[in-house]
């Protein structure tokens, strides 16, 4: 789930192609198809899906800039996302700070937040790693859960506003979907220019071979604890998204059960690949809807799933399509 060997699809910055779309224009042609969505959707039920689908997407596509980039497993990734949906939202219901001005609030908690456990727990590998930000998510569901003051306790945080633009509420779901299309939109734009740059050059030698990276003056410790920081500030901004489109956040929504199925969804989706998150964000919105009568039976198919797509296609869904034409070649040959 580390590698990170050269992108299969629009993301090859070293292979880029000379002549075509430039991975920008790619982007905003799948965009401007998305922005369709509400007008071919039946009724309102669909577009809310749309609009989880969005958030989901944010969430999965930043912890596939750590694990699939970055090289490192985190586990506490619902967990930061639960820190960008209260502190928005208490900020919000406790405070009457607007929406607008809890969304950068909810980044910098979030983010603050992981520099506080990344910290000590950069410093482990491997399994251990993963072993400390699962102890952390956990943590993080104590406190959502008993600090029944700020946060609501097992009932949830009620009476948050929605976001609103020149007065007016956003307070639908048709009126909302701009705004997570928006958000979801530049949040993709940034990891594509983060992943061009210097500092995403950084991140991927780092993730590739540490030591090799190092003798290049890369600091590895940095580079892992600034990526570690920007994943979990993106997730904090789809909390906030979260809590003002839903104008509700409960605790079991941020547990350690969303934290594995996010690292599931990353891995079937295709870890290290840019729109893998795309595939994983579909199928971790659409699946529980279509399993809503056979609760008992999700995870359990969803782990099929990943035994499935990991031994047919080890890059995931975003795979497929170079594996098939590569299979093709070596048919013809």
């Amino acid at each position: 789930m580390a590698s990170i060997e050269a992108e299969t699809g629009p993301m090859t910055h070293s292979r880029l192609p000379r002549r075509g779309l430039s991975r920008h224009a790619r982007l905003a042609l799948v965009w401007l198809a998305l922005a369709a969505v509400p007008f071919l959707v039946p009724n309102a039920y669909w577009i809310s899906l749309a609009n989880l689908a969005l958030i989901n997407l944010v969430l999965i596509a930043s912890l596939n800039l750590l694990m699939g980039y970055g090289g490192q497993i985190s586990l506490a990734h619902a967990g930061f996302f639960g820190l960008g949906a209260y502190a928005s939202g208490i900020l919000n219901v406790r405070y009457g700070v607007p929406p607008w001005a809890g969304l950068p609030a909810a980044a910098t908690v979030a983010g603050l937040g992981a520099l506080l456990i990344g910290i000590p727990a950069l410093r482990l590998r491997g399994h251990y790693l993963a072993m400390a930000t699962l102890g952390w998510n956990a943590i993080l569901v104590v406190f959502f859960t008993q600090l029944v003051g700020l946060t609501g306790g097992p009932n949830g945080l009620l009476g948050v506003e929605p976001f609103s633009f020149f007065g007016h509420a956003l307070d639908t779901e048709a009126k909302a979907f701009p705004l997570a299309w928006g958000v979801a939109f530049l949040v993709m734009l940034a990891i594509s220019n983060l992943l061009a740059s210097r500092i995403g050059r950084s991140i991927r030698a780092v993730a590739t071979n540490e030591l090799g990276a190092q003798s290049l003056g890369i600091d590895s410790f940095r580079t892992k604890l600034a990526v570690f920081v920007l994943s979990a500030g993106m997730a904090g901004i789809a909390g906030s998204l979260y809590v003002h489109i839903n104008q509700y956040a409960s605790p079991e929504t941020f547990g350690i059960a969303p934290s594995i199925m996010l690292l599931v969804m990353v891995a079937i989706g295709g870890a290290g690949t840019f729109y893998g998150p795309m595939m994983g964000a579909l199928i971790y919105t659409a699946v529980p809807q279509i399993l809503l009568d056979y609760e008992d039976a999700e995870l359990m198919l969803f782990g099929l799933g990943l035994l499935v797509v990991l031994i047919l296609f080890p890059r995931g869904l975003a795979g497929v399509p170079a594996a098939l034409a590569g299979l093709i070649r070596r048919r013809r040959a």
